[in-house]
């Protein structure tokens, strides 16, 4: 039987330890809305109404003890959607060292104390095996990304993750 090759998920040839902004998109076990929920406001101007559940707290609380604990990253922007999180993050330093390669690469070391914190901080599993990440290349690609982030919970009903309704 021929299974699908799974399509990769890191930018071939890159060093993940090296200083410099990536955007990372993690979703949730099985994509079940449980980190926050979004509610529009009936009027034009008002935005959107995101609230965060217990779990969507924790992992705010997580981010933001990481953001503390670890000096070589620096969490710039984030947001908890129902269903996943998307955050701007940076490496300010040649990442953790004192483990061998690719272990030390950061972007993958911090998903992983991400997951391994908030889960255990849960008391479940939250999160699916892998993530999307991207690499920023230059001012205008970090400013159209803060940019998404930002107005992500405008566009949830839109959105690629947004949970198709039952009939």
């Amino acid at each position: 039987m021929d299974h699908p090759r799974r399509k990769r998920t890191r930018l071939e040839n890159y060093d993940y330890s090296s200083p410099g902004a990536y955007f990372l998109t993690i979703c949730t076990q099985d994509r079940k809305c449980i980190l926050s929920e979004i509610s529009v406001g009936a009027g034009v101007l008002d935005g959107p109404q995101l609230r965060l559940s217990t779990y969507g707290r924790n992992v705010e609380e997580t981010l933001r003890e990481i953001n503390r604990q670890y000096a070589w990253l620096s969490v710039e922007n984030y947001v908890i959607m129902p269903n996943h999180i998307h955050l701007l993050v940076e490496i300010t330093e040649n990442g953790p060292s004192g483990t061998p390669a690719p272990t030390n690469a950061a972007i993958p070391r911090f998903v992983s104390i991400l997951k391994r914190l908030s889960n255990q901080n849960c008391g479940r599993k939250l999160w699916q095996r892998s993530y999307h990440d991207h690499v920023i290349r230059g001012e205008n690609d970090y400013l159209k990304i803060w940019n998404y982030i930002e107005t992500n919970p405008l566009k949830w009903e839109r959105d690629c993750f947004y949970p198709q309704k039952q009939e």
